[in-house]
Protein backbone atom coordinates (compact mmCIF):
# COMPACT_ATOMS: atom_id res chain seq x y z
CA UNK A 1 0.00 0.00 0.00
CA UNK A 2 2.89 2.40 0.91
CA UNK A 3 4.63 1.83 -2.56
CA UNK A 4 1.53 2.32 -4.72
CA UNK A 5 0.80 5.54 -3.03
CA UNK A 6 4.63 6.20 -3.72
CA UNK A 7 4.25 5.96 -7.17
CA UNK A 8 1.24 8.34 -6.73
CA UNK A 9 2.81 10.75 -5.49
CA UNK A 10 5.63 10.95 -7.69
CA UNK A 11 3.99 11.05 -10.90
CA UNK A 12 1.84 13.74 -9.47
CA UNK A 13 5.43 15.53 -8.86
CA UNK A 14 6.23 14.69 -12.50
CA UNK A 15 2.99 15.86 -13.96
CA UNK A 16 2.77 19.28 -12.10
CA UNK A 17 5.66 21.16 -14.03
CA UNK A 18 4.16 19.61 -17.11
CA UNK A 19 0.89 21.23 -16.54
CA UNK A 20 2.18 24.49 -15.15
CA UNK A 21 4.66 24.70 -18.62
CA UNK A 22 1.65 23.71 -20.94
CA UNK A 23 -0.69 26.44 -18.97
CA UNK A 24 2.24 28.96 -19.78
CA UNK A 25 2.28 28.28 -23.46
CA UNK A 26 -1.31 28.24 -23.89
CA UNK A 27 -2.15 30.96 -26.94
CA UNK A 28 -3.54 34.03 -25.42
CA UNK A 29 -6.44 36.59 -27.48
CA UNK A 30 -5.40 38.98 -28.75
CA UNK A 31 -5.42 42.63 -27.39
CA UNK A 32 -8.63 44.53 -28.76
CA UNK A 33 -7.60 46.59 -31.65
CA UNK A 34 -8.75 49.90 -32.37
CA UNK A 35 -8.92 51.43 -35.89
CA UNK A 36 -9.29 55.03 -36.19
CA UNK A 37 -11.70 55.48 -39.50
CA UNK A 38 -9.62 58.06 -42.11
CA UNK A 39 -10.92 61.56 -42.65
CA UNK A 40 -13.19 60.79 -45.71
CA UNK A 41 -12.20 63.34 -48.01
CA UNK A 42 -15.28 63.89 -50.69
CA UNK A 43 -15.99 65.59 -53.72
CA UNK A 44 -18.33 67.38 -51.69
CA UNK A 45 -15.75 69.18 -49.70
CA UNK A 46 -15.77 73.00 -50.36
CA UNK A 47 -18.52 72.76 -53.10
CA UNK A 48 -21.74 73.12 -51.58
CA UNK A 49 -22.20 76.41 -52.37
CA UNK A 50 -20.51 79.47 -53.49
CA UNK A 51 -21.32 83.16 -52.67
CA UNK A 52 -19.31 86.00 -55.18
CA UNK A 53 -19.09 89.40 -56.15
CA UNK A 54 -17.65 90.79 -59.59
CA UNK A 55 -17.35 93.78 -61.45
CA UNK A 56 -19.20 93.39 -65.11
CA UNK A 57 -18.98 95.23 -68.64
CA UNK A 58 -22.11 95.05 -70.96
CA UNK A 59 -21.40 95.57 -74.54
CA UNK A 60 -24.98 97.05 -75.66
CA UNK A 61 -25.74 97.63 -79.38
CA UNK A 62 -28.70 98.70 -79.98
CA UNK A 63 -30.06 98.51 -84.01
CA UNK A 64 -28.96 101.39 -86.10
CA UNK A 65 -26.60 102.69 -83.38
CA UNK A 66 -23.08 102.46 -82.00
CA UNK A 67 -22.15 100.29 -79.64
CA UNK A 68 -22.05 101.38 -75.46
CA UNK A 69 -20.11 99.49 -72.84
CA UNK A 70 -21.80 99.84 -69.78
CA UNK A 71 -19.90 99.03 -66.71
CA UNK A 72 -20.83 97.87 -63.26
CA UNK A 73 -21.40 95.96 -60.40
CA UNK A 74 -22.87 92.53 -59.44
CA UNK A 75 -23.59 90.02 -57.13
CA UNK A 76 -24.54 86.13 -57.40
CA UNK A 77 -25.09 83.06 -54.88
CA UNK A 78 -25.16 79.35 -56.35
CA UNK A 79 -26.33 75.86 -54.42
CA UNK A 80 -25.37 73.07 -55.82
CA UNK A 81 -27.35 69.95 -56.42
CA UNK A 82 -24.61 67.93 -57.37
CA UNK A 83 -20.59 68.08 -57.73
CA UNK A 84 -20.92 69.04 -61.23
CA UNK A 85 -24.26 71.26 -60.76
CA UNK A 86 -25.43 74.35 -59.23
CA UNK A 87 -28.53 76.49 -59.32
CA UNK A 88 -27.46 80.02 -59.41
CA UNK A 89 -28.96 83.67 -59.01
CA UNK A 90 -27.21 86.97 -59.73
CA UNK A 91 -27.71 90.48 -60.61
CA UNK A 92 -26.15 93.54 -61.41
CA UNK A 93 -26.77 97.35 -61.68
CA UNK A 94 -24.56 99.12 -64.74
CA UNK A 95 -24.23 103.03 -63.70
CA UNK A 96 -21.77 104.52 -65.82
CA UNK A 97 -20.64 104.30 -69.87
CA UNK A 98 -17.63 103.44 -71.16
CA UNK A 99 -16.36 104.62 -74.68
CA UNK A 100 -13.46 103.53 -76.11
CA UNK A 101 -12.72 104.40 -80.29
CA UNK A 102 -9.94 103.77 -82.54
CA UNK A 103 -8.47 106.61 -84.06
CA UNK A 104 -8.35 106.39 -87.68
CA UNK A 105 -7.36 109.79 -88.57
CA UNK A 106 -3.71 111.58 -88.07
CA UNK A 107 -2.63 109.24 -85.37
CA UNK A 108 -4.27 106.27 -87.05
CA UNK A 109 -3.46 103.35 -84.18
CA UNK A 110 -4.39 105.56 -81.18
CA UNK A 111 -7.19 104.52 -79.14
CA UNK A 112 -9.12 106.49 -76.55
CA UNK A 113 -11.15 105.66 -73.88
CA UNK A 114 -13.26 107.92 -71.44
CA UNK A 115 -15.73 106.66 -68.42
CA UNK A 116 -18.62 108.87 -67.56
CA UNK A 117 -21.58 108.20 -65.09
CA UNK A 118 -24.83 107.40 -66.93
CA UNK A 119 -28.56 108.39 -66.72
CA UNK A 120 -29.16 105.05 -68.41
CA UNK A 121 -28.73 102.07 -66.04
CA UNK A 122 -28.90 99.07 -67.25
CA UNK A 123 -30.23 96.37 -64.22
CA UNK A 124 -30.12 92.81 -64.92
CA UNK A 125 -31.41 89.38 -62.94
CA UNK A 126 -30.92 85.70 -63.81
CA UNK A 127 -31.27 82.34 -62.84
CA UNK A 128 -30.47 78.80 -64.11
CA UNK A 129 -28.07 75.80 -64.03
CA UNK A 130 -24.28 76.02 -64.06
CA UNK A 131 -22.58 72.86 -65.81
CA UNK A 132 -19.27 72.79 -63.79
CA UNK A 133 -16.16 70.41 -64.49
CA UNK A 134 -12.69 69.45 -62.67
CA UNK A 135 -14.57 70.14 -59.29
CA UNK A 136 -11.82 68.23 -57.18
CA UNK A 137 -8.96 70.16 -58.05
CA UNK A 138 -8.39 74.03 -57.43
CA UNK A 139 -9.28 74.91 -61.02
CA UNK A 140 -12.38 73.98 -62.97
CA UNK A 141 -14.33 74.93 -65.91
CA UNK A 142 -17.79 75.73 -66.83
CA UNK A 143 -20.55 76.48 -68.80
CA UNK A 144 -24.11 77.85 -67.51
CA UNK A 145 -27.38 78.95 -69.50
CA UNK A 146 -30.00 81.48 -67.66
CA UNK A 147 -32.99 83.09 -67.93
CA UNK A 148 -34.10 86.74 -66.28
CA UNK A 149 -35.16 90.17 -67.46
CA UNK A 150 -32.62 93.24 -68.48
CA UNK A 151 -34.33 97.09 -67.64
CA UNK A 152 -32.82 99.60 -69.04
CA UNK A 153 -34.02 102.38 -65.97
CA UNK A 154 -33.49 106.25 -66.52
CA UNK A 155 -32.35 108.60 -63.78
CA UNK A 156 -32.56 112.14 -63.80
CA UNK A 157 -29.26 112.50 -62.23
CA UNK A 158 -26.07 111.53 -63.03
CA UNK A 159 -25.14 110.85 -59.33
CA UNK A 160 -25.32 107.22 -58.30
CA UNK A 161 -27.15 106.26 -54.45
CA UNK A 162 -28.97 103.77 -52.87
CA UNK A 163 -32.62 105.65 -54.14
CA UNK A 164 -31.15 105.42 -57.80
CA UNK A 165 -31.16 101.73 -57.34
CA UNK A 166 -33.84 101.15 -55.39
CA UNK A 167 -35.83 103.45 -58.34
CA UNK A 168 -34.62 101.18 -60.85
CA UNK A 169 -36.99 98.33 -59.12
CA UNK A 170 -39.75 100.97 -59.08
CA UNK A 171 -39.52 101.30 -62.98
CA UNK A 172 -39.54 97.57 -63.68
CA UNK A 173 -42.61 96.02 -65.83
CA UNK A 174 -42.56 99.19 -68.45
CA UNK A 175 -41.43 99.17 -71.67
CA UNK A 176 -38.15 99.25 -71.04
CA UNK A 177 -38.05 96.00 -69.01
CA UNK A 178 -37.13 92.91 -71.27
CA UNK A 179 -37.36 89.38 -71.08
CA UNK A 180 -33.45 88.03 -71.34
CA UNK A 181 -31.27 85.15 -71.67
CA UNK A 182 -28.30 84.56 -71.25
CA UNK A 183 -25.55 81.92 -72.34
CA UNK A 184 -22.53 81.55 -71.09
CA UNK A 185 -19.55 80.02 -69.91
CA UNK A 186 -16.20 80.47 -68.11
CA UNK A 187 -13.10 79.43 -65.63
CA UNK A 188 -12.96 79.17 -61.66
CA UNK A 189 -9.58 78.72 -59.96
CA UNK A 190 -9.36 78.13 -56.42
CA UNK A 191 -7.16 78.31 -53.38
CA UNK A 192 -9.05 76.74 -50.50
CA UNK A 193 -12.61 78.45 -49.77
CA UNK A 194 -11.40 81.57 -51.83
CA UNK A 195 -10.94 81.93 -55.48
CA UNK A 196 -11.52 84.29 -58.66
CA UNK A 197 -14.06 83.56 -61.38
CA UNK A 198 -14.19 85.18 -65.05
CA UNK A 199 -16.74 84.51 -67.30
CA UNK A 200 -18.28 86.06 -70.56
CA UNK A 201 -21.76 85.02 -72.74
CA UNK A 202 -24.51 86.53 -74.57
CA UNK A 203 -26.68 88.10 -73.20
CA UNK A 204 -30.24 88.29 -75.65
CA UNK A 205 -32.68 90.50 -74.92
CA UNK A 206 -35.74 90.80 -76.98
CA UNK A 207 -37.48 94.20 -78.00
CA UNK A 208 -39.38 93.48 -81.58
CA UNK A 209 -36.35 91.22 -81.92
CA UNK A 210 -33.57 89.42 -80.48
CA UNK A 211 -30.26 91.82 -79.53
CA UNK A 212 -27.06 90.02 -78.83
CA UNK A 213 -24.67 91.88 -77.03
CA UNK A 214 -21.09 90.65 -74.86
CA UNK A 215 -21.18 90.44 -71.01
CA UNK A 216 -18.14 89.97 -69.20
CA UNK A 217 -17.75 89.27 -65.53
CA UNK A 218 -14.68 88.99 -63.23
CA UNK A 219 -14.44 88.78 -59.81
CA UNK A 220 -14.03 87.02 -56.30
CA UNK A 221 -16.28 84.00 -54.65
CA UNK A 222 -16.07 82.20 -51.36
CA UNK A 223 -17.25 78.32 -51.53
CA UNK A 224 -17.90 76.00 -48.43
Amino acid sequence: MKRILGCAGLLTALALPLAVSAQDQAPTSPPPQYVQNPPNHSRWDNNHATVGVYGDLFRVKPSGGDAVNFLGLGGRVGFNVHPNIALEAEMNYDFEKNYTALNTGDNSGSLSSTTVSSRTRPLTALFGPKFQFGTSGPFRAFVTGKVGFTEFSHSSTTTVSGDTFSNAFDQFGGGTTHFAAYPGGGIEGFFGPIGLRLEAGDQMYFNNGTYNNLRVTFGPELRF
